[in-house]
């Protein structure tokens, strides 16, 4: 008897759903121990889908700025508790993906849980001061505020740490989210993405888009409805989306 395993295709996650890239094309996620391993195949999409998913950031960044910040920070906490419960199977995902020892993939996995603990936290911290002033009548304050749609540009290296120290501050203090993986390792952050849909984000908060750099990273960094980009890579790359924007 001869059993088939049927090697999973992980879809872009856009506006809460999981959705094919318009291209039609998906590109394979290899063990680098074993180049005959597919670990599975991932979108390769291409602007017409960034443009999707950016639009989603788009039109939920005003519900999710005027949620209070223990409110963004609950959802936190519960994506924690989720990749919680999924720490091996994440790790070990990771580990075929990407190539460190389980052990190291599941301390990275760890890190990833204190992260969103940590940034779920700040949900309830001030987010600006009172200043004194000479004028008996004024009252002088700062406050912050969120930058509205930020681009998430993360390596294949440490796939779980990176996005998720990322977004993690970026979520709580109120933006939305366009993650580009990279694409060796896209099939953990479709994992990491997952808990975040698990965890009750509201549609469009969080998006994932999976492609080339030169197609969704650079368009990332060109799109006029981003307003802000977090990006570890290369010195050529960060070099050249610094000048873009």
């Amino acid at each position: 008897m001869i059993t088939t395993v049927q090697t999973k295709t992980y879809l872009n996650y856009i506006n809460g759903e999981w959705v094919a890239s318009i291209s039609n094309e998906v590109e394979k996620s290899s063990n680098p121990a074993d180049k005959q391993a597919i670990v599975g195949y991932v979108q390769k999409s291409i602007k017409e889908d960034l443009n999707l998913a950016v639009e989603a950031a788009k039109k939920a960044k005003e519900k999710w700025r005027k949620l209070a910040g223990s409110e963004r920070g609950e959802y936190l906490y519960k994506a924690a508790h989720i990749l919680e419960k999924r720490i091996d199977e994440i790790a070990e995902c990771a580990t075929r993906e990407m190539g460190k020892t389980f052990a190291e993939t599941k301390g990275e996995t760890a890190r990833g849980i204190a992260i969103l603990k940590y940034y779920a936290g700040e949900g309830m911290r001030k987010v600006g001061d009172v200043i004194p002033s000479t004028d008996s009548s004024a009252l002088m304050f700062t406050t912050r505020v969120p930058l509205g749609v930020v681009g998430v540009i993360t390596p294949w290296n440490f796939p779980i740490a990176i996005p998720i120290w990322k977004m993690a501050p970026a979520l709580v203090y109120g933006n939305t989210i366009v993650v580009k993986p990279a694409t060796e390792t896209a099939i953990t952050c479709a994992k990491i993405m997952e808990c975040f849909e698990e965890a009750g984000l509201p549609a469009g908060v969080i998006n994932m888009v999976t492609g080339p750099g030169s197609v969704i990273g650079q368009g990332i960094a060109d799109h006029e409805d981003v307003n802000g980009i977090t990006f570890t890579g290369s010195n050529g790359v960060g070099k050249g989306l610094d000048k873009r924007r």
